[in-house]
């Protein structure tokens, strides 16, 4: 082999460095555009008690009955105190110019010597959707996750929600399964409607 031919042939680890430096630099070429494009910084932080009220009221306009039922069912302010209390490190905030853009609530568990993380709840103002505060937000999350040794994150959301199953899907998330979700109206119920009235009587008496 000639001195010419050895200056040709690429070095393996030379050429995977070189492919390397090529995707970091269009990876931050993305990041830079996305922040010019929109002109916001998304600055991701710590929840703070402040954050609750603010926190309650979006999911409230977010989870509504109509569109999303499961989720509406569940939502109340005491699940999102609950977990600022239990889970405040996994309970995150976006803002952009101070203001709140989006939350994102989860925790993790052990099981079977597994540790997974679970992805509770996640809603995003819609004047800034589609600007990457959700991708923010999970992105963070998983981070923190992955520090305290988590293997498996999980996540869930109403059936309906497409966009959302959409978002999760493009984040990396798979093995989709559907929930069944049924209820009973007690008051229409043949049995339980006399006891609801019982009960109402004995109250009232």
């Amino acid at each position: 082999m000639t001195n010419n031919q050895q200056q040709t042939t690429p070095n393996p680890s030379q050429e995977e460095g070189r492919k390397r430096e090529e995707q970091e630099k269009k990876f931050n070429a993305n990041n830079q555009q996305l922040t010019t494009n929109n002109q916001k910084t998304i600055t991701i932080r710590d929840i703070s008690i402040d954050d609750l009220a603010p926190i309650y009221h979006l999911g409230e306009r977010l989870f509504t009955r109509d569109r999303y039922p499961s989720l509406y069912r569940t939502w109340d302010e005491w699940e999102v105190a609950r977990l600022y209390n239990t889970d405040w490190e996994y309970c995150l905030v976006a803002e952009i110019e101070g203001e709140m853009a989006g939350f994102i609530l989860g925790t993790i568990f052990t099981k079977h010597s597994v540790t997974y993380g679970y992805l509770n709840w996640m809603g995003v103002e819609p004047k800034f959707q589609r600007h990457g505060v959700g991708d923010r937000l999970v992105d963070k999350l998983i981070e923190r996750m992955i520090g305290e040794n988590v293997q498996l994150v999980l996540a869930d959301t109403d059936p309906e929600n497409t966009p959302a199953i959409n978002f999760f899907k493009r984040k990396g998330f798979n093995g989709e399964r559907k929930h069944v979700f049924l209820s009973m109206n007690l008051t229409e119920h043949e049995y339980y409607s006399k006891l609801i009235s019982y009960e109402r009587d004995r109250k009232a008496r």
